[in-house]
């Protein structure tokens, strides 16, 4: 056993050094994909002024959307709402939105209030304006104004729900795959039972709490509503609750799977194969499972759709299989599996090594397409660190392969050895799954960068001036990780203002960050983030227009990343008269 063990680790080393090459080239000549509905463009322009009314709004996406009848809902200069309530498609395309306004409209700023749900099953909104003939002052009562955002506490909620959606599955399907392939008498053992059990049940809660919490997350109202018949209705009307459903059906259905494969394997007396029906059946569920996950993220929208859903579901599976079987494997350390078993998991997961690399390198170079958005982008950024979880896991594995000569030798020491390292394997796992999850929920690089890249609105004239100082320091070593932001805003007036923006270190020298971002939030009216589109101008120097279309007390706020991981954000209030 030692001696091909050896053999597979080294031939394992070999295959992921010749990948890793090719990733480096892939990324290099790569172009871009889409996923993550972003607003491309509106029609009149986001903070344009026309000189007669239009007939309606119009905004343009950068993937299609989902759309309820109050997705756009546009206010006048008083705060009355002065569409007609039939947001819809724009000539029946699918990455648009538009909603008809009413006759008659005055002169002024109108506020465009917007929410929908991107193809790959994410809630996204934000907020505009345009005025007619001239800007002018805006006030909207708190209860006119559509909210925007998804309330903080729902989605941590529904993130939690999500990472334990996917350890579930990898721990159900992982152990299945685990007694099927490794080692099929493990059926009858206690804990192994134990693992199938809690794998399903854990899936079979977590999907429950996501489709709970499904119409808040989309809408973004509070915890309180979630159990609100009008916003069940909303997640009964998306793809995302069809894929939910899917997954309890086949959840009823792997239940019963569960107890047949127990019932025929785990019978005492000599060790059973398994039957090729269990194996098809088997497999069968885990595809049609792992489906109801890339058919609504990322993976279902953008370039090459053909190809990503297929690359998404095998990439899945072959998560499952080793992190799941690694779990497996160290509750069978701890009962006895003997040597031919681990020798077949050996086997099971360089294949699913094997798997997850080839289909990485594609998924990475679809989602983030540049070495600009590589470094560049969160969706990017998230992608390294998910990817140096895999390294120290193969690390810990090549470890492994030092204790597996010796247990023979050495009884309980090696054994208690090779105990450890895959312990250290599965407690790596936890962290990949929970940078998946977020992955999923990142926009990826094309999308941040188009973004970004939309020009800045119109510059309002200078009048009254404000300058405040928000301190930031982001944890790193570098230069630049402590300063100071200091925004200057003017007139300091509804409509257009024109902003400022400088980084100094703590000795006052200007200094160049990675990153920074600058987005306006009027709390009371739960309006924003609203984010400013910053034109470079030298060393440490920005400027741009914010639009703030009411008056209140707003929230100022100043990301900064100074490397790769080391970011920080200050906020600070500003208050914007009539």
């Amino acid at each position: 056993m030692t001696e091909r063990f050896l053999r597979i680790r080294r031939r394992l080393i070999g295959v992921l050094i010749a990948l890793c090459a090719a990733a480096l080239m892939v990324l290099g000549a790569a172009g871009t994909a889409a996923a993550h509905a972003a607003l491309v463009s509106t029609d009149p322009a986001q903070n344009s002024v026309v000189p007669s009314a239009p007939t309606a709004v119009t905004l343009t996406f950068s993937e299609g959307v989902t759309l309820s009848a109050d997705s756009v809902r546009v206010l006048d200069p008083a705060g009355k709402q002065v569409d007609a309530g039939d947001s819809g498609r724009a000539d029946g395309k699918g990455d648009t939105a538009r909603v008809t306004l009413r006759p008659g409209l005055g002169n002024g700023t109108y506020t465009v209030a917007w929410r929908a749900v991107s193809d790959d099953s994410h809630p996204v909104g934000g907020a505009f304006t345009f005025s007619i003939g001239a800007p002018s002052a805006t006030v909207v009562p708190a209860d006119s104004a559509q909210g925007v955002k998804t309330d903080g506490l729902i989605s941590f909620m529904y993130d939690t729900g999500r990472v334990a959606a996917y350890a579930a599955f990898a721990l159900l399907a992982g152990a299945v795959a685990f007694v099927l392939i490794c080692w099929p008498a493990g059926a009858a053992v206690k804990q192994v039972q134990q693992l199938l059990v809690g794998g399903w049940l854990g899936l079979l809660l977590s999907t429950l709490v996501l489709l709970l919490l499904r119409g808040s997350y989309e809408r973004g109202s509070k915890i309180a509503q979630a159990a609100d018949p009008a916003l069940a209705h909303v997640a009964l009307d998306g793809r995302i609750y069809t894929a939910l459903a899917v997954r309890l059906l086949l959840l009823a259905l792997s239940g019963v799977y569960l107890a047949v494969l127990v019932g025929q394997l785990g019978q005492p007396g000599e060790e059973r194969p398994a039957g090729s029906r269990l194996g098809v059946t088997g497999v069968l569920l885990a595809v049609g499972l792992a489906a109801t996950w890339v058919g609504t993220d990322h993976s279902a929208v953008g370039i090459q759709v053909w190809l990503s859903l297929p690359t998404a579901t095998l990439h899945l599976l072959a998560m499952a299989a080793w992190l799941g079987g690694l779990v497996t494997l160290l509750v069978g350390l701890r009962q006895g599996v003997g040597a031919a078993s681990v020798r077949r998991f050996s086997r099971l997961a360089f294949g699913s090594v094997t798997v997850l690399v080839l289909t990485g390198v594609y998924q990475s170079w679809r989602g983030v397409g540049s070495w600009s958005a590589l470094t560049g982008t969160e969706y990017g950024r998230l992608l390294l660190i998910k990817i140096g979880c895999v390294a120290v896991m193969l690390g810990a594995a090549w470890f492994s392969r030092r204790w597996i000569a010796r247990p023979a030798a050495d009884g309980a020491d090696g054994a208690a050895g090779l105990r450890r390292s895959v312990l250290v394997e599965a407690v790596v796992a936890v962290a990949v799954l929970v940078v998946t999850t977020m992955l999923t929920s990142a926009p990826p690089g094309r999308v941040a960068q188009e973004v970004a890249a939309l020009p800045p609105g119109p510059v309002a004239a200078v009048g009254r001036a404000v300058e405040l100082r928000l301190p930031y320091e982001t944890g790193g070593r570098t230069a630049n990780a402590k300063g100071v932001a200091t925004l200057g805003v003017a007139p300091v007036a509804v409509g257009n203002n024109t902003v400022r923006l400088r980084l100094t270190d703590p000795a006052g020298q200007p200094v160049e960050v990675a990153e920074i971002e600058l987005t306006f939030t009027l709390p009371a009216k739960d309006l924003g983030p609203l984010t400013v589109a910053l034109k470079a101008e030298g060393t440490g120097s920005w400027s741009g227009t914010a639009q703030l279309p009411l008056a209140g007390e707003w929230v100022a706020s100043v990301a900064v990343r100074t490397s790769d991981i080391d970011q920080a954000t200050s906020v600070q209030q500003l208050t914007i008269g009539s």
